[in-house]
């Protein structure tokens, strides 16, 4: 069965022969080089392209290492990246003329100096050149700083609802209910029985993400790596920040652990798209504020496979449903912080900060976003839009709710908009 990605497979077309490097990037198995070496590929032959001028190589197959006479056996124990000279005297022989060539090219941080290799595939003008990472720091610090703008990122997500619901055979409350349980990573989303999808999320996370990240960047106290996982799982969507993990560290586990080492933690699961985190943005001031910070998942099945499926909070895992989806629409989200003064019952006036949910911008539009799960009567419902009432600009405020309500404006102009109106069309904000 063949999951659509019609709308990551539209932003590699608009960008076909643009003169940059497309680097497809996402968390492993998220279907990356299924999108790439599938999808997209038969695309290119669809409109045209000769199978004879797509040249496709994947930088962790054996097989495809042994075409240029690497070993991957040697590799692993020289711990050392695949030889660019040899990759690239491969190319130079399968290049025969000067029509278009596409080259493809799977896990491309696997290949020493890899950044030199694609700098001189963008020179030539018969090259259009794609590749798939799985590791942020790659894109962020390589990609860009050494193609000065000519490395072209497109971001790949595990399923969005929409997608997800393309091949579930139930109804769409049964589907969300599975969705927010067992997530949207394609393996698991194709796996049939509740078992299997468990089974496989926890082997996933053990023997490739864990792995990954312990291998990649030396990790030396595995242990304390996957206790802070362990934590950030526990607390998804609360606002937290180094100083007061460390302390959580040293209360609960009786760790020496110091702050600095959970801030590389952090960074690392950041690396690895399994988590993202989302800085609070003062609106009224306009000033980001840098600690704390709110981390989400970018897949909930993994999340809830950390902690063996035992919490379950509906208000915080809609809550990361909305940010994920936010994020794979395109847009930058914060957390929105709205300072106010008030009096209390002794008429001293205090201050406090109430908080908007998501504070989300993408070109000149901005939305401010409220997630309840829940508004059972008046009394919440003013809780819930007291912050937007507090935003002196004119953006458009929603309250997005698990409740079957129809899309409807107050007399305040908020939005209110049921959880799968907004999940299932991808323009609900701009109604």
């Amino acid at each position: 069965m063949e999951i659509n990605r019609d709308y990551y497979l539209k932003k590699l077309i608009e960008r076909k022969g643009n003169g940059l490097i497309k680097v497809i990037t996402g968390i492993r198995r998220c279907g990356k080089s299924y999108l790439m070496n599938t999808i997209f590929y038969r695309h290119l032959v669809s409109i045209g392209v000769p199978e004879d001028h797509i040249i496709r190589f994947a930088f962790d197959s054996a097989d495809d290492l042994l075409l240029i006479g690497e070993n991957p056996i040697n590799l692993e124990k020289e711990n050392r990246k695949v030889d660019p000279e040899k990759f690239a005297a491969y190319i130079r022989l399968q290049i025969i003329d000067q029509d278009r060539w596409y080259l493809l090219l799977d896990e491309i941080q696997e290949m020493e100096c890899f950044e030199t290799v694609l700098n001189g595939y963008l020179r030539k003008e018969n090259l259009d050149v794609y590749v798939t990472g799985s590791n942020a720091r790659f894109l962020s610090s390589d990609i860009i700083t050494e193609f000065a703008g000519r490395g072209d990122e497109i971001r790949l997500y595990p399923l969005s609802f929409s997608e997800f619901m393309s091949v579930f055979s139930g109804d769409r409350y049964e589907g969300l209910s599975q969705y927010m349980l067992y997530g949207g990573v394609p393996p698991v989303v194709l796996r049939k029985g509740e078992n299997e999808k468990a089974s496989l999320l926890t082997n996933l996370f053990e023997e490739i993400y864990i792995r990954d990240i312990v291998k990649r960047n030396k990790v030396r106290n595995r242990g304390e790596l996957e206790d802070l996982l362990n934590v950030l799982s526990s607390a998804v969507g609360s606002l937290t920040n180094p100083e007061k993990l460390k302390n959580t560290f040293h209360s609960v586990k009786r760790s020496k652990i110091t702050s600095t080492t959970i801030r590389k933690y952090l960074d690392y699961f950041e690396d690895a798209f399994l988590v993202e985190s989302a800085q609070r943005y003062d609106i009224k001031g306009k000033a980001y504020i840098e600690t704390p910070k709110k981390y989400y998942f970018t897949d909930l099945g993994l999340r809830n496979a950390r902690i063996n499926f035992r919490q379950f909070e509906q208000n915080h895992i809609m809550e990361n449903v909305i940010y994920n989806e936010l994020r794979m629409r395109g847009y930058c989200v914060d957390i929105g912080v709205v300072p106010v003064a008030e009096k209390g019952r002794d008429g001293k006036v205090f201050r406090k900060q109430l908080e908007v949910d998501f504070v989300c911008n993408l070109g000149n539009r901005r939305y401010y976003i409220q997630s309840a799960y829940s508004i059972p009567d008046e009394e919440k419902r003013v809780q819930e839009i007291r912050p937007f009432r507090k935003i002196d600009d004119s953006f458009k405020k929603i309250v997005i709710t698990e409740d079957v309500v129809p899309s409807q404006y107050d007399n305040y102009g908020i939005l209110t908009i049921n959880i799968f109106d907004f999940l299932l069309d991808p323009d609900a904000l701009e109604h």
